[in-house]
């Protein structure tokens, strides 16, 4: 690995579409994959390592501040920067009317889909630099019926990072939004259980479509 090797952070990168951009990236980038399931970032290294390419992995939640200094803080030690970060990371809670919340739900949803990304941001924003780009996805419920928690902190989230791409524009980082396609994976099924799987388009397709918008 030289000074020029290109590093993409992929945070929730375990399975479902983190995991999808983080193969599809290969053997361009060097991917530091973080994600909170050990056995899912090993499964992923092995695909990796299958198709020529490397990566680092980071069993971290990302919920926890001091985590993802300690991340950064080795990012930036060890290559400098990062050239493209992917956030997928998010938490789904059950669908529920808004006079049922669960208090513990909602602080679980406010932690990892807002709170979190508040914290990433100002960490990551630096190794980015001006030429690095950041990309978000977005997926809009705020306002839907039973989806009042998931709703409300992902268009936290959503809220964030427009903020930023808007204040980076002329200056950079670039930053991107993007909504993904339907796609089978385990934030699909709870929202959608029993939904026919096979029509949905494959994370692998998704993945490749974005990278090449992007």
């Amino acid at each position: 690995m030289t000074d020029q090797t290109k590093i993409a952070l992929v945070t929730g990168a375990s399975r479902g579409l983190g995991a999808a951009l983080a193969e599809a990236l290969v053997p361009d980038y060097h991917i530091v994959a973080v994600a909170r399931t050990t056995g899912g970032l090993e499964e992923l290294d092995d695909r990796i390592q299958a198709k020529g390419g490397s990566a680092t992995l980071a069993p971290m939640d990302i919920s926890d501040p001091n985590a993802m200094a300690t991340l950064c803080r080795g990012i930036h030690d060890r290559w400098g920067k990062v050239d493209l970060w992917l956030h997928t990371a998010i938490h789904t809670s059950a669908l529920t009317p808004a006079h049922f919340v669960d208090p513990k739900e909602w602080t679980k949803s406010t932690t990892i889909n807002a709170t979190a990304t508040s914290v990433l941001i100002p960490y990551v924003a630096p190794l980015l630099g001006e030429a690095g780009h950041a990309v978000f996805f977005d997926d809009p419920k705020a306002g839907e019926k039973f989806y009042g928690i998931y709703g409300a902190t992902k268009a936290a989230q959503m809220a964030l990072a427009r903020s930023w791409a808007a204040e980076t524009a002329r200056t950079g980082p670039r930053i991107s939004i993007v909504a993904p396609a339907p796609m089978p994976t385990a934030v699909r099924a709870r929202f959608h259980p029993g939904e026919d799987r096979d029509a949905l388009t494959s994370t692998a397709d998704e993945a490749a479509r974005i990278l090449a918008q992007l």
